[in-house]
């Protein structure tokens, strides 16, 4: 089932999540009506707290599979990167942000099983940004500087 996407300056983008404690039905449901509601929307990321959950919740896919994070917490970090991000919270709009160019992290799957993953460049980016999100951190935080949004630069 498609969820409704809130937008920036929805207070509850700015909630810290829970823990999920609970690994049945309703997590693996929520799971996957977020992973359709990212991809229809055409993002690579989406944390529970942008579809009014605050769970501590996530689901990223930067092309490579579907990567689905319960309780996540970056153990470790490494390099820089300076580079264009966008929400699908704040459609159009997109700024430079400062990421670790490596990430690695802890989490457990949808059936509450431990697992490690390792990201570099836009994983590590989508890692943090999502991560960010379930302490009630916002990408335009971090934004060091904002840029035209590519689709209106081909109009122009």
């Amino acid at each position: 089932m498609l969820r409704e996407i809130l937008q920036f300056g929805n207070p509850i983008l700015r909630e810290q999540c829970e823990e999920v404690t609970e690994f049945d039905g309703k997590l693996r449901e929520l799971l996957d009506d977020m992973y359709d509601t990212m991809l229809e929307a055409e993002g690579i990321g989406l944390a529970a707290p942008q579809i009014g959950v605050l769970k501590r919740v996530v689901v990223i896919d930067t092309g490579d599979g579907r990567i689905e994070l319960v309780n996540p917490v970056i153990t470790a970090m490494s390099g820089k990167q300076l580079e264009p991000e966008g929400c699908l919270s704040c459609p159009g709009k997109r700024g430079i942000v400062q990421r670790p160019m490596r990430v690695r992290v802890k989490a457990k799957n949808r059936f509450g099983k431990p697992i490690k993953l390792h990201g570099k460049e836009l994983l590590a980016r989508a890692f943090c940004h999502e991560i960010d999100h379930l302490n009630g951190i916002l990408y335009e935080d971090k934004v060091i500087e904002w840029v035209e949004d590519e689709d209106e630069e081909e109009e122009d």
